[in-house]
């Protein structure tokens, strides 16, 4: 069985098969976790995205993780920029995010989530947990056969962890 758990920490550090990254559309890095993971993987990570050609908003791309040595691999998403979408339409394109990259880390044992969206990109972070916690239950009913044991939400931020933590109770 599958369980899900809210941590506080830093993506780059915490142990899990997986890791997703809060990617731009280039997947070239940028701010907030995206640069984060960038700079922890090193340059063989800016080459092989090179390779991958960008990606889509809640289109999902997978990478070896390189110098991040508590994972395998990396899971690079595109989420939706929130100001001046329509909110079903961002909720559509969020929950793509999570369904793509679940898709991806389908094989591993455990994979790790960033609040996607909810930086610079200005999505609500209790909307987008809810989010992703219908779209996480709803690929596990629909997977049964993963091999996924654990799904971690990460928060770098006290606050925010506190507020995902909430949602994912009340859901």
């Amino acid at each position: 069985m599958t369980t899900v758990e809210v941590v506080q920490g830093d993506i780059t550090k915490f142990p899990s098969d997986v890791i997703v990254n809060a990617a731009n559309s280039s997947l070239l890095g940028g701010g907030g976790v995206d640069g984060a993971i960038h700079k922890a993987a090193g340059p063989d990570l800016l080459f092989a995205c090179r390779l991958l050609g960008g990606a889509k908003t809640g289109e999902a791309k997978i990478t070896d993780a390189y110098g991040i040595t508590t994972a395998q691999k990396i899971i690079h998403t595109v989420g939706p920029v929130y100001k001046g979408l329509d909110p079903e339409i961002a909720a559509d394109f969020l929950y793509s995010c999570y369904q793509n990259s679940l898709t991806l880390a389908k094989g591993f044992k455990s994979v790790t989530f960033p609040a996607i969206s909810t930086g610079i990109y200005g999505y609500p972070l209790v909307d987008a947990t809810e989010v992703a916690v219908n779209a996480i239950k709803e690929w596990l009913e629909e997977n049964p056969d993963s091999s996924l044991e654990k799904i971690y939400l990460i928060a770098w931020a006290e606050e925010d962890f506190k507020v995902i933590t909430e949602v994912v109770n009340a859901t």
